[in-house]
């Protein structure tokens, strides 16, 4: 029997960022195995973390969970810290939108998915691996595509790009959600992360059922002690 997505959600994030949830809207500072081994890119990511209204955590290198829980107790006291006392000149917080979705729209399909050896497949989604959703014209052209970063066992990130001539037709939100269809039925959660300044991402993400729910994607960039988190 699978589980509900919550329950898949929360088993990714205690994994991902080394606990979950926080509690009473305090911030927890941990660490867990993601922050030394390659992650689905194969680079390691240092810094991780996600903040809901039920609080935050973010995760460091063991050695960092002392002087940066001394820094702060809060997400709201985390922004205010000068972090580069922990992390080196220059370092701040990243924030991002944390989008996760257990109700994709019912929009048609899309796109069909290619084994990423396929010649069709364009150089951005050849890093994500195994198939990737696209759709091509009538040459087998790519227009647009999804990529899943498999992050564990029960947390898969969509990625998606559209080509120029085929934004605003609607085909960006179908293929995502064609793609959440598939991680649900595989039994993990799809989640989307996007920049706060990516209106069209954001846009897509909420036409395809992934709703902004006020969560949070943390990180650390600018860092000279720890490899900047993207």
């Amino acid at each position: 029997m699978s589980l509900p997505i919550a329950d898949r959600l929360a088993a990714h994030l205690s994994g991902w960022v080394g606990a979950w949830p926080p509690e009473d809207g305090k911030l927890l500072v941990t660490t867990s195995e993601a922050r030394s081994r390659p992650g689905w890119d194969g680079v390691v990511h240092p810094v991780g973390g996600v903040a809901s209204p039920l609080g935050a955590v973010l995760s460091v290198p063991p050695s960092f969970v002392g002087p940066v829980s001394a820094l702060a107790t809060s997400l709201d006291e985390l922004r205010r810290a000068d972090l580069s006392a922990v992390f080196g000149p220059g370092s701040r917080l990243f924030e991002g939108v944390f989008r996760w979705s257990e109700a994709p729209i019912a929009l048609p399909d899309a796109g069909e998915w290619v084994a990423v050896q396929d010649p069709s497949v364009p150089e951005w989604l050849l890093p994500f691996g195994r198939e990737v959703l696209m759709t091509t014209d009538d040459a087998g052209q790519y227009i647009a595509g999804v990529g899943i970063k498999r992050h564990d066992r029960f947390g898969h990130e969509l990625a998606v790009v559209t080509e120029a001539a085929a934004q605003g037709t609607g085909l960006g939100r179908r293929l995502v959600a064609q793609a959440a269809r598939r991680v649900i039925d595989g039994g993990q959660v799809p989640t989307y992360l996007h920049a706060d300044r990516n209106v069209a991402s954001a846009k897509v993400a909420a036409a395809a059922g992934f709703p902004d729910l006020g969560w949070r994607l943390l990180g650390v960039v600018g860092a000279t002690t720890l490899a900047p988190t993207p």
